[in-house]
């Protein structure tokens, strides 16, 4: 086995004991628990059990937010999530993936921004490279290939425009439990 090989394999192990790990720590400690694995995350912000991530590090969210319970977060390319921002049950945020034309089948991929006071419903699929704007909406089982505008509620596979938000919101995403799912 060669020496990047077993660095490989470190890692993964790595990866796997903050899967299992942090799902034991009850969330006002687990913010701190995820700044040894270099995942940087806001005032007031949570990330429930039962996620995935796929790397140590490369995920910063903002105050007030929430991800909630079964999450996938491929964060190997960097997921980047703003302020007051809810992204609810099953959603996966992917940012690497391969590209089927090449004829080794190499791996493509850009990391995933999700601005301020945006808001993705449960079971949503967000894709590499996308941006959710500003005080987006993304709804329930979306499959999300492109940009979202900001304050602009999408869905459907693809998902499309809907229609116009309204931008006046004055809600905090904050749902800080002890030990919720």
């Amino acid at each position: 086995m060669s020496i990047y090989n077993f660095l490989l394999q470190c890692k993964f192990l790595l990866v796997a004991f903050l899967n299992i790990s942090y799902m034991m720590i009850p969330n006002p400690v687990r913010n701190l628990y995820f700044k040894t694995f270099h995942i940087k995350i806001g005032s007031g912000s949570c990330i429930h059990r039962f996620c995935r991530f796929f790397h140590i590090g490369k995920l910063v969210i903002g105050n007030n937010s929430t991800v909630n319970f079964g999450c996938y977060l491929d964060n190997r390319r960097g997921i980047f999530i703003g302020d007051n921002v809810g992204i609810a049950h099953n959603t996966k945020i992917y940012t690497l993936g391969h590209d089927i034309n090449d004829p080794e089948f190499k791996t493509k991929g850009a990391p995933v921004y999700i601005e301020d006071n945006s808001f993705i419903f449960s079971n949503s699929l967000i894709m590499p490279g996308v941006t959710i704007g500003e005080g987006a909406v993304v709804l329930a089982g979306s499959v999300v290939t492109k940009n979202v505008e900001p304050w602009t509620v999408v869905g459907g596979n693809p998902a499309t425009k809907i229609r116009i938000r309204n931008k006046t919101i004055s809600y905090k995403s904050s749902y800080k439990y002890w030990l919720a799912l």
